[in-house]
């Protein structure tokens, strides 16, 4: 698997992991696909989120919907049924700034935020994943993450689906190594 040095993530601090990606334009368009859920499916995940600080957001994971290739058997009944889960938005700044409390994903819940800032004519896509406590979590988050946002990409350049179960299991491989040397 050949990944550009700037596609990983980046640990901030223990149990933190940034991401950053210039994606095509314009940020009205990247941030319909943070924020609404027929769109959000094609890539991450759908559910619907109340446009406002407080406000509920659904997280419903189905990755049928986002790849046709056949998931490990632990991820089986997440790709084909579907798993739902949420958190609270803690910011709704459009077309710049959404953020979220995850809530169902493990103890304890984590902080999603994405950032979007215009970079000349693309846009620039900070992601932000903190309190993830424990290492195996951090690589499986950041594995997700990465793949996830290739997929965003994917779709907003109008490429066909890059891979996501055939390369997950050895993204997080690289991702436990790769905080292996960030803690020595």
């Amino acid at each position: 698997m050949q990944i550009a040095a700037h596609e990983y993530g980046v640990v901030l601090e223990s149990g933190a992991v940034r991401f950053e990606r210039l994606l095509p334009g314009p940020i009205e368009r990247v941030w319909a696909y943070l924020v609404e859920s027929d769109k959000r499916a094609t890539w991450f995940c759908g559910g619907e989120a109340e446009p406002r600080d407080g406000g509920h957001v659904a997280l419903f994971f189905k990755h049928s919907q986002i790849t046709k290739e056949t998931p490990p058997e632990g991820a089986r009944k997440m790709n084909d049924e579907g798993s739902l889960m949420g958190g609270t938005i803690t910011a709704w700044e459009p077309p710049h700034r959404f953020a979220f409390n995850w809530v169902g994903m493990g103890d304890p819940d984590s902080d999603v935020e994405f950032v979007l800032s215009q970079a000349g004519d693309k846009v620039r896509l900070v992601l932000t994943h903190r309190r993830l406590a424990t290492k195996s979590r951090m690589a499986m988050v950041s594995s997700g993450w990465h793949l996830h946002l290739g997929l965003l990409e994917d779709q907003l350049t109008g490429r066909p689906p890059g891979g996501f179960w055939s390369v997950h299991q050895a993204l997080e491989t690289e991702y436990a190594e790769r905080q292996k040397e960030a803690e020595a």
